[in-house]
């Protein structure tokens, strides 16, 4: 009897064995770990040759029929010619709608390969850290040596295949009539790169003319900037680094001295430079350059640095010269333009503008005189994106929030007329488009909170959709908590706050949790929306699994929500943040199952900041909290962010003071860890050190934790450890 009984425990346990279900681990949920990447929900890499949609893998590219999502191979990475090196076709692009021609990079090099003939048409050197290469004249200009460089390239020209010797440079140069145009460049003058910290929607800082012909630039002279002293710590493998080594960081702060900015224009055919006539630039930023479509004309719209004036300015780009002022618009408070105009491509007179004049971003239309014609979007919602045109019909294919707070959609808008039509797959969820070389094709790839990943190729003149690709569940089989949205009224008692609430996949109502507030609450961001799982970071499903509940509310300041709700927090940042979080907290204590006892907090940069506000405004609140990379006093942040929000510590010394966290540190009483990047460029240790003092002088303690060789976020698998030093804290004192 006894040998069946083995047999018949193991027939009981089958069923349960079947259902059960997989524990997460940080090595999965984490973007550093080792199984996130089948974790994530699966994708397509899709691009546009002209009008049809391409499949792009490792080794592959396939057509995929609009009409049914079918797809047809183009061509494999195998087939290419025999000499090139390309490595992966994921990142191929089809530069020419009417021409077999695929763009590719190849260990170095730009190589324009024709698939069909199997034969490499255009090969450039391309080693620099800042490239741009003009699809129309085939011209580059990179950035080395700290100047700024062109190539100019003959169509069809392919030049020598082995670049190793020094004469075999030269002749690779001289056969690419590679020319260097500045001589002055070095950590003090950097061209040809973003310029004002990032901000203003600034992204890099060349800008070619449509035809290829002229290129525009910045030129950052940042010699009267204060350097920042971080120091570079050797690596453990390295033998030969005994000593840490400067790693200095130009970092202008609130109310110091800034760096000049010029906009120097080159004309390929007249091999000349010139600056534009800007006058001053010692009170100005420059942002936003866009060409005219005959590319003679540049524009830039030019913000004063109190920010709170911007001035769209056109000039002659032949002699840098000055024309005309063509729109101004001024705020109280602060103006904050994002984005470049845009041509109208059926009518070169027209364009349109975004902007926040009416209290959310849209888009008007304007003459090249100045003259507004008429407001093309209007609503209480925001303009996230404008995807393309669809010239035949005259729509403007946009990106925004207005069938859901929450949610971004794709529409078409009549430029004429203003009739808004929704043209995504669903209503619900995020979506992000595309758009082919006619208007006329969308790609649309969303999410929606109960939906991981779906792609759809749409119509954009009728609406009519394709399914092409609908992604498996990756946590199919793990035990997934539950992901719960709503809202709540912000402390002014009118406006409605979206939250995210995440509970353990066992939850029940009858016991009491430890509760998290994740938080980040700063501008031009937000924590909630209609994506997978309402958006939810995977440190949270981890700590859900833990036992955790975990609260995470976008309060006033943050995005997508109009121009008041985000600028109510100006001159005093922090304040209007937390009374809002609060209401979150009064919201938390009015359910039974949260233990009111145990409330944590937790955030990073902006969130960091919130987070020691939090626990020192509300000692008797919060219990535990973990501040990453965390602001301490803005007067010590960088000139172009600090000043929009909070003016100057000269202007708004009582601002600086009541924003600051050094008076603070006498009231923290809970256990809080502070955790920074020892090499962190946007919130320098300053911040962190300088708490640490004013700790040490209250005769608080708080904890501090700090990653040697980082920046402000920890990369590849630190990032694991980060979130693991996190969770045991939380575990240690909370749980």
């Amino acid at each position: 009897m006894k040998r069946y009984i083995p047999l018949l425990l193991i027939a009981l346990l089958l069923p349960l064995m079947a259902t059960a279900q997989k524990e997460f681990t940080l090595e999965d949920l984490n973007f550093g770990g080792t199984n996130y990447r089948n974790m994530i929900p699966k994708n397509r890499t899709i691009v546009w040759w002209g009008n049809v949609p391409v499949r792009l893998s490792t080794d592959s590219a396939w057509t995929i029929n609009p009409k049914n999502g079918n797809e047809k191979l183009l061509f494999t990475r195998a087939k290419l010619p025999a000499d090139c090196k390309v490595s992966s076709l994921t990142g191929a692009e089809f530069p020419y709608a009417d021409k077999p021609i695929v763009w590719l990079y190849e260990s170095e090099h730009l190589v324009l390969i024709d698939f069909k003939a199997r034969k490499t048409v255009f090969k450039m050197k391309d080693a620099a850290d800042v490239s741009s290469w003009n699809p129309v004249s085939r011209n580059m200009a990179y950035i080395e040596g700290d100047n700024l460089w062109v190539a100019r390239a003959e169509i069809n020209q392919v030049p020598p295949r082995t670049v190793t010797t020094p004469e075999q440079h030269q002749e690779f140069l001289d056969h690419m009539r590679a020319q260097q145009l500045t001589t002055d460049g070095s950590r003090d003058i950097v061209y040809g790169q973003a310029v004002h910290r990032n901000e203003f929607g600034i992204d890099g800082g060349l800008f070619w003319n449509p035809q290829g012909t002229r290129l525009a630039f910045y030129r950052m002279d940042q010699s009267m900037v204060a350097d920042y002293p971080l120091v570079n710590v050797p690596e453990l493998d390295d033998t030969t680094q005994v000593e840490a080594t400067p790693a200095p960081e130009k970092y202008p702060m609130a109310g110091r001295t800034s760096h000049k900015v010029t906009v120097g224009i080159y004309d390929f055919n007249s091999d000349r430079i010139v600056y534009l006539d800007a006058g001053d630039p010692t009170d100005r930023y420059f942002t936003n350059i866009a060409w005219s479509p005959d590319g003679n004309i540049v524009y830039v719209q030019e913000l004063n640095r109190d920010q709170n004036d911007c001035q769209l300015v056109s000039y002659d780009a032949a002699t840098g010269k000055r024309l005309s002022e063509l729109y101004r618009e001024t705020h109280p408070k602060y103006v904050e333009p994002q984005h470049p105009i845009v041509f109208l491509p059926w009518d070169a007179t027209k364009f349109l503008m975004q902007s926040e004049r009416d209290g959310y971003n849209h888009l008007y239309l304007l003459d090249v005189n100045g003259n507004m014609l008429r407001q093309v979007t209007s609503g209480n919602w925001v303009v996230m994106n404008v995807l393309g045109f669809d010239s035949e019909t005259h729509q403007v294919i946009i990106a925004g929030n207005e069938t859901n707070a929450i949610g971004c959609n794709i529409y078409s808008v009549n430029i004429d007329n203003g009739t808004l039509t929704r043209i995504d797959e669903g209503g619900r969820g995020w979506h992000d488009g595309s758009l082919n070389a006619n208007g006329t094709l969308l790609i649309d790839k969303y999410q929606e909170p109960d939906v991981p990943r779906n792609i759809a190729i749409v119509d954009t003149r009728t609406g009519k959709s394709v399914r092409y690709f609908t992604a498996p569940d990756p946590w199919q089989g793990y035990t997934v908590p539950t992901y719960e949205c709503g809202t709540i009224t912000a402390a002014d008692g009118v406006t409605p706050l979206y939250y995210r609430m995440v509970k353990p996949a066992d939850f029940d109502p009858a016991k009491k949790y430890p509760t998290v507030v994740y938080v980040y609450g700063g501008p031009h961001a937000h924590n909630v929306d209609a994506g997978w799982h309402y958006r939810s970071r995977s440190w949270e499903t981890y700590m859900a699994q833990r036992g955790y509940i975990l609260f995470i509310m976008d309060n006033r300041g943050s995005e997508n929500r109009g121009r008041d709700f985000e600028q109510a927090t100006f001159r005093q940042l922090g304040q209007v943040e937390m009374q809002d979080q609060m209401q979150g907290v009064k919201f938390l204590q009015s359910l039974a199952y949260v233990d009111t006892t145990r409330l944590g907090v937790h955030g990073w940069s902006f969130g960091g900041f919130m987070t020691i506000s939090l626990m020192t405004n509300y000692p008797d609140v919060f219990k535990v909290g973990v501040a990453g990379g965390p602001v301490i006093d803005w007067k010590w942040y960088e000139v172009m962010y600090g000043e929009r929000y909070m003016d100057t510590p000269q202007t708004n010394p009582e601002g600086y003071e009541r924003t600051s966290l050094l008076s603070k540190a006498k009231d923290l009483k809970g256990r809080l860890q502070i955790i920074i990047g020892l090499n962190d460029p946007t919130v320098v240790p300053q911040h962190a050190y300088s708490f640490l003092k004013a700790c040490i002088a209250a005769g608080t303690q708080p904890d501090f934790y700090v990653y040697p060789g980082q920046g402000h976020n920890m990369r590849g698998h630190q990032s694991v450890h980060l979130h693991e030093r996190i969770t045991r804290y939380f575990d240690d004192y909370l749980k």
